[in-house]
């Protein structure tokens, strides 16, 4: 099988597992990506998604990168296409359910049972983003203090953007 083939398959079943965005799938991204498949090391799936929620644009940015790497122009267009593409019709055929069930009592346990999953599957995201970053204590420090930062304040994110750069700067 080809790698475009690989990345149209790859990505069309792990983008019908994207309850709450593509960030919800990185773990397995990353898993497909360097383990299953050896299209990069954790390192560079690492700098790609830094890339990719540094430019400005939704979250999936990150599938075009891989796809990019991987097969250039043409792999960029069928990762794009192939994560797109099924949440799509998924979307189309669920509104159209969700008319006719309106206020359902099955509609509702379902919303309410996805909320902790998508949650579940973004913490699992950025814990594998922080192994594969290989961080020494530096690093581990800045992800500690930076998430603390985020939580328990209401500062702009810039902020603790900006003290991580400065304190990567400073110590290294």
């Amino acid at each position: 099988m080809s790698d475009l083939q690989q990345l149209a398959t790859t990505f069309s079943w792990l983008s019908l597992l994207q309850f709450g965005g593509t960030n919800t799938v990185i773990p397995e991204m990353h898993r497909q990506a360097v383990d299953v498949f050896h299209w990069m090391d954790a390192r560079t799936f690492a700098n790609l998604f830094a890339l990719a929620q540094l430019a400005p644009g939704p979250n999936l940015m990150i599938v075009s990168l891989v796809g990019w790497h991987v097969a250039g122009l043409a792999g960029l267009a069928v990762a794009t296409v192939a994560t797109v593409g099924p949440p799509c019709l998924m979307a189309f055929a669920a509104s159209r359910l969700m008319k006719r069930a309106g206020q359902s009592k099955w509609l509702l346990i379902v919303k309410d049972g996805l909320v902790p999953v998508a949650i579940g599957m973004i913490l699992a995201s950025g814990a594998v983003m922080v192994e594969s970053s290989n961080p020494d204590a530096l690093g581990i420090a800045i992800t500690v203090g930076a998430t603390l930062f985020v939580a328990f304040t209401d500062f702009n994110l810039l902020w603790a953007l900006g003290a991580a750069v400065g304190l990567g700067l400073l110590f290294r």
